[in-house]
């Protein structure tokens, strides 16, 4: 064998994720694919002349990170943009901007991502007129940390053609003021995309959440210019150690763009998209683009093999779907997407096919309604393995937590999104929700110990994207109140979430997420002993030495 070992890694501390043998010392690898995990002595033994070898020096060596659910396109058009995260206050509004504006004088719009909700205050609600005392003259628009609410300036709207309002549909919303002009404030994708196409892109980013759909023309320099700006979010994503990213866009535009990378230059990390369903589109679509995308698209390192859908939109905005009304807005329970019916016809389309489904759904009204279409699916076409998911499940209903056993569903949830986590403040969302539903949010203790597969990830833009960031997150959150239960996981099922669950989920976990002779080799070598390290201090451990396919993809 040592006639073709490429890589050695030793002196490691391995976390291999494989219940049978949990740990080791070293590990070797040959071509894209782990031919030995085992003891120091034993790993070095199979080294021939032209083995390269990786010192760990006593760190953590783990599966590369998956993050489970992200979104490529505008994740790699945020890195351009200016962060708001942890601005607070209008002077520092107003510095940032001023101080981005003058840096990019070019640039048709200005944007401005993760805007807390009440970054001018507890009380006091952002308006296209504090926007325009920042940036009079020049289309500004900033979004929420959940990115389904912006605020723009005059100048935006305007240019935009909907300071006069516009139908957005159900669920979208452009608010409008007494003076029957809009107030600046955009609700989801709808109503924000229209100020969206002004920028970088001219909002093709966009349109895998916004439509599902493609751009109707693009010139081969904008294609380029979209290349390049995946090609860096890729990277930049290798350089944090993930070696898998479940991309929730989901066009063909995107699909054919990671296809070209591929083809041209090698994926430094793989890549899985669905197609996005909306509540507009036919279900022959599920059969004419998934299915079909599933057989196009079928490689390890580019996949397209199951079907996205939003149920409904996020708590602060009041568009996420509650069984019970708002705690602060009596009568209101807010408006799915999809109406029950309509999604238990689209699930039973798609479990037909053998696709899995992934459903955004924020509010405990919206899990049920997801719930309920997965328990139709079931009942027409059988029970099968379809690992069927439920993105984020902000809230669920105490009588639905039992059905995520029973009926096999997934928690896709997000470590960096509870209040009072990751720099988010407490409200509005508390008071939005109310006490009697704060101990069943983000409850991932809860439904893992009723029986539930987890997976984590940030939601990239929508939270930093680094993993080591986001299990620092995980380990450190704190109970709203002193009677909540703690609904932290062990540092082992975070690591798990983060690796062996992300491959299951997407059922690839006979060939990836432990470290196992004859998986392939997607690995992270990290800068300390994560076992060792205070939860506390986790997020200030680094990716080393990141490896796809047996390619280093990053080293420090």
């Amino acid at each position: 064998m040592s006639d073709r070992v490429d890589l050695i890694i030793h002196n490691a501390r391995i976390l291999t994720m494989d219940e049978a043998h949990p740990r080791a010392e070293a590990l070797a690898v040959a071509g894209n694919r782990l031919v030995a995990v085992g003891g120091e002595a034993e790993i070095l033994a199979l080294a021939g002349p032209g083995t390269r070898h990786v010192d760990a020096g006593g760190c953590s060596v783990l599966p590369g990170f998956n993050e489970a659910h992200m979104h490529i396109f505008g994740g790699s058009v945020s890195l351009t943009q200016l962060s708001l995260f942890g601005v607070k206050g209008f002077e520092a509004l107003k510095s940032a901007v001023g101080a981005y504006a003058a840096q990019n004088p070019d640039l048709s719009l200005l944007v401005g991502l993760s805007a807390d909700y009440t970054i001018l205050s507890e009380t006091e609600k952002v308006t296209r007129h504090h926007l325009d005392a920042i940036l009079p003259d020049r289309p500004f628009v900033m979004y929420s940390p959940d990115r389904h609410t912006a605020w723009a300036n005059t100048a935006a709207l305007r240019a935009a053609g909907i300071l006069q309002g516009r139908d957005v549909g159900v669920g979208n919303e452009i608010v409008m003021g007494e003076d029957g002009l809009a107030t600046g404030e955009l609700k989801e994708a709808n109503a924000i995309d229209p100020v969206a196409e002004m920028g970088i892109t001219a909002g093709r980013d966009h349109l895998g959440i916004g439509t599902g759909g493609d751009p109707d023309h693009v010139t081969a320099e904008e294609r380029a210019s979209d290349l390049a700006l995946i090609r860096r979010g890729l990277a930049y994503c290798a350089e944090l150690g993930i070696t898998s990213v479940q991309a929730m866009d989901g066009n063909l535009y995107q699909l054919e763009i990671l296809e070209e990378i591929e083809r041209e230059h090698g994926l430094p990390v793989r890549v899985r998209m669905p197609f996005h369903m909306k509540n507009f589109m036919p279900l022959s679509m599920i059969e004419e683009k998934a299915v079909a995308w599933r057989e196009r698209f079928a490689g390890d390192r580019l996949r397209s093999d199951f079907v996205k859908v939003f149920a409904d939109g996020v708590t602060e905005s009041g568009t996420a779907v509650m069984v019970d009304d708002y705690a602060d807005q009596p009568g209101w329970k807010g408006e799915p997407l999809f109406t029950p019916e309509h999604f238990a016809r689209v699930a039973v389309e798609a479990d037909r096919h053998g696709l899995q489904v992934a459903v955004h759904a924020i509010g405990d009204g919206a899990v049920r309604l997801v719930l309920d279409g997965y328990e139709a699916a079931r009942g027409t076409n059988g029970p099968r393995d379809s690992r069927h998911r439920i993105e984020h499940i902000e809230v669920v209903n105490p009588d639905d937590i039992g059905r995520f056993v029973e009926l096999g569903t997934v928690a896709s949830m997000q470590p960096t999104h509870p209040p009072g986590s990751a720099g988010l403040p407490l409200e509005p969302y508390l008071t939005r929700i109310g006490p009697a539903r704060w101990p069943y949010a983000f409850a991932w203790r809860t439904l893992k110990d009723a029986g539930a597969r987890i997976v984590f990830a940030t939601d990239w833009p929508v939270s930093p994207l680094s993993p080591l960031s986001c299990i620092h997150d995980a380990m450190t959150r704190k109970p709203w109140r002193a009677d909540m239960p703690d609904q932290r996981l062990t540092l082992q099922e975070t690591l798990a979430a983060y690796t062996s669950e992300g491959a299951w989920v997407e059922f690839m976990e006979d060939r990836k997420g432990v470290l196992k002779a004859g998986y392939l080799a997607d690995i992270v070598v990290l800068s300390g002993d994560v076992e060792a390290t205070p939860h506390e201090e986790i997020a200030a451990l680094r990716p080393l030495v990141t490896i796809c396919d047996g390619v280093v993809t990053h080293r420090e």
